[in-house]
Order: structure tokens, then sequence, then C-alpha cells
């Protein structure tokens, strides 16, 4: 098992401009914006003032008087509450969010990128007369969703809070893409799963970036190392007779590749494919950059399309 490490590639309106003494600085669009990062333990390589003269920063709770509080986002007047960013075919908002992102992620666009190569292929190569299922569990802003959808997917888009949904439709009406195959749920992701297994519903491809912790629509709890086993469990239950990809991405600092490597190589064990693993990371924008780590992930691949 040799891990991978994914690079964010080919994007015109973001990128990662310096980093150090805890902290990163990024390019969104014609902003920049400084936020915490404890792994750039190293000195910064750019001059004082390019940070000071960045759109906005966020502070940690740590560097607060009140310590109660998750953190707030210093914004200069002349940034907007939102403004308009794009990757390949898609189009959709940025806007600071009291969760120290900006309303997605770019780190995850090789996971997208490598779904719209596995699609693609399916379409080209099979005589299926419908396009392949995706299900989008945990799709928080849809640009998962919208990219597969773009590249020919029917997807559905799972995500237990309303104010992601709405995230996701204001991105799919920025990139008018009203009319391609796109179901948006608000639903607990367990619960939805089992819904499909009652309803015999089934995919060809499942994208999953589950949170450490979350609250479902209904105040359902989920804790990732005790509920994502019992996700894993029940996906081949809905998974088509010949799926083509399965993405499962963690942001959980208590965990490895590995971990997800083996959870899931043990539920695809009976398909013919292989599974890989490792980290995400992003690059400085500089000469000689330095990378910072962001994810680890493990994902699944049919061996051969029929």
């Amino acid at each position: 098992m040799r891990p991978l490490l994914l690079h964010p590639n080919n994007w015109t309106y973001y990128s990662l401009v310096d980093s150090g003494n805890g902290n990163k600085l990024e390019k969104f669009g014609p902003y920049t914006f400084s936020r915490p990062e404890p792994q750039a333990i190293w000195p910064p390589r750019l001059k004082a003032e390019v940070w000071e003269n960045s759109s906005g920063s966020f502070l940690s709770s740590s560097s607060l008087d009140n310590k109660d509080t998750k953190g707030k986002w210093l914004i200069k007047n002349n940034v907007p509450n939102k403004w308009e960013m794009a990757f390949d075919k898609i189009k959709f908002f940025a806007t600071p969010t009291s969760f120290r992102h900006l309303g997605f992620f770019p780190d995850q666009s090789p996971h997208w990128v490598w779904a719209a190569q596995k699609i693609n292929q399916f379409i080209s190569i099979s005589n299926h007369a419908n396009y392949p299922k995706v299900l989008n569990l945990f799709g928080y802003s849809g640009l998962a969703s919208l990219h597969a959808a773009s590249n020919g997917a029917t997807v559905t888009h799972v995500d237990a809070s309303k104010k992601a949904i709405n995230y996701a439709f204001e991105n799919r009406n920025l990139s008018s893409f009203q009319k391609l195959p796109i179901k948006f749920i608000i639903d607990d992701a367990l619960k939805f799963v089992n819904k499909e297994i009652r309803r015999g519903n089934k995919y060809d491809g499942i994208i999953l970036d589950p949170p450490k912790y979350g609250r479902g629509p209904k105040g359902e709890k989920w804790d990732l190392f005790y509920d994502l086993p019992l996700l894993l469990k029940c996906l081949p239950q809905i998974l088509s007779d010949s799926p083509i990809f399965i993405i499962l991405n963690s942001y959980a600092i208590r965990s490895s590749h590995i971990s997800l490597h083996y959870g899931l190589s043990e539920v695809m064990k009976n398909y013919s494919g292989k599974v890989e693993s490792g980290e995400i990371a992003i690059v400085e924008d500089q000469v000689n950059p330095r990378q910072i780590s962001t994810a680890i992930f493990a994902r699944w691949e049919k061996g051969c399309i029929n």
C-alpha cells in the first residue's frame, strides 16, 4: 500500500500564497485571507506587510478574550459578503463562514476531477441506456455534485443542513445548471441510506466527506468513529451490480489514510477493483514550495468497466 499525495491543480481563482507561524495566507478570487494552520511551524517567507494587507483574517478562540466563542473573522470594508469563483465547468460563491472556511474546499478538486474521469469512462465505454447514478452524502455546498452532474452523472445530493442545501442551490443557479439531473435532499446521512435500502435504490458512484462531529436535521448525532463504520457496512446494499467508484474523505485528525483504506477495502472486498489512499495537500505558489496536509482519503474504482 503506497500512499498517494494529491494536490489541487488548475485553479485560476485559488492559491496558497504563503504560510508560517501557525497561519496560512490564501487567495480566493481577488481577495487574500489569513487563517490558522497549526501545521505551519516554519516562518513565513513573504514580508509582514503582505500578510497585514490581506482582505481578512480569522481569529481562533485561543486568541480572543472570550474563550466561549469559536472564533471570528476580521474582514475589511471593501470585501463583499460573497463573490463569484469558478473551477472547470462550475461557478460558485465564496463567503467567509463561522467555521473559518469560505463555503467550499478547493483541496477537494482532485476528487472531482477523478470522479469525472470515471463517469466519462462509464458513459463512453458502456452500453448502458442511463447515465451513472451518483450519491453525494454530506454534500455541503454542492461543488462535487455540480461537477459530477456537469460531466454526465445523475446526482442525489444529501446534507443534514438546510443552510448547506441553500448554498448548493445558489451555486447550481450561478452555474446555470437548473436543468441538470441533481436532486437535493435534507436528511441525516445514515437514515437516508437506510431508507434507500428499503426502497431498493442503487448507485454507481458514492462520494462521502463526513465531518468529525455533526447533527442531523432532527438533532441526530454524528460521531465519525462510531457512525462511519455503520455507514460503510450499509454501502454494498445501495451499490449497483457494476459500481464504478467510491470516494471517502476525512478531515479527522485522530485518524490516518490507513484506517480509511482498510475500512473501504473491507466494504468492497467482494467487488472487482482496487482501493488507493493517501493525503491531500495544498502547495504554496512559490519557488521551492512547502506543502500543508489538509485531509486523508481512500477511494475505490472498478477494475474494468463492462
